[in-house]
């Protein structure tokens, strides 16, 4: 494969650059991702994540940003595409919750509140080193702000009961004990085909590195994906190449194996 092309690359976060179980990044993924920078590659977090909730790295900042499982994309200039959910179906999704005994968190660009907790949402939040705040506001945050995603505790077979009746939504889960909720016709498919757009790239420039069933899409809108050894199943029979897992710097020998590093 010729890496000289590549112009731009995403990377999911959680699983991916950072390990779940360390919630940190490692000397080496850091020295990666600065290296990258260095051979001017455009580099964007490609992640479930919300603004509120990304991390932050000590001599390194992306070039870009597709947040929210792709239906918020912006870079230090403009925001590049926004896509919430609709009010309606965000009303529908937390009564759906709450007939199942669901707490719910739900996401705008600058807040991140719920209206309760369960240790299936405060184990999710805790991947990322987040506390569930539950706010008396959450109602009126529906009604005034635009909500991009909602997150809850939920196994496979609770997904029908979360989007009974919401046409307009779906899930994008990465963990078996949560969803990720996001318009049904966004994902990271399309936060990447909007990114590759704003910076007039074809796919072919484009890298891709993931674990989560969420990162499929991304895989599919981009030249080539490539699983960590930590990925899921589903990701590795899309991947069109597997690297190391995390915990053993897999990008990071997968970058220097393939001439990618200074």
């Amino acid at each position: 494969m010729n890496m000289d092309n590549i112009k731009i690359i995403f990377f999911d976060i959680d699983g991916t650059l950072i390990d779940t179980e360390k919630k940190q990044i490692s000397e080496k993924m850091l020295e990666t991702l600065i290296c990258l920078k260095q051979r001017h590659i455009i580099l964007c977090l490609s992640t479930g994540r919300g603004p509120l909730a990304l991390p932050h790295f000590d001599g390194w900042e992306a070039d870009a940003f597709l947040t929210f499982n792709g239906s918020y994309c912006f870079d230090k200039q403009q925001d590049i595409y926004k896509h919430p959910i609709h009010v309606q179906d965000v009303k529908t999704i937390v009564q759906n919750a709450a007939s199942i005994d669901r707490p719910v968190s739900i996401a705008t660009k600058d807040k991140l509140i719920a209206n309760g907790r369960d240790k299936d949402l405060v184990d999710y939040f805790a991947i990322a080193g987040l506390e569930v705040i539950v706010s008396d506001d959450f109602g009126k945050v529906i009604e005034k702000d635009d909500v991009y995603q909602l997150m809850s505790g939920g196994r496979k077979e609770e997904y029908p009961a979360l989007l009974k009746n919401v046409p307009r939504a779906k899930i994008a889960a990465w963990w078996d004990r949560a969803v990720d909720i996001i318009p049904a016709d966004s994902g990271k498919g399309t936060g990447v085909n909007k990114v590759l757009e704003y910076y007039h790239l074809h796919k072919s420039q484009a890298l891709a590195f993931g674990d989560g069933d969420n990162d499929i899409e991304m895989f599919q809108a981009v030249g080539t994906g490539i699983a960590m050894g930590n990925a899921s199943e589903s990701l590795k029979a899309v991947a069109q190449e597997i690297c190391g897992h995390v915990t053993d710097d897999g990008i990071y020998h997968y970058c220097a194996a393939h001439g990618l590093l200074l």
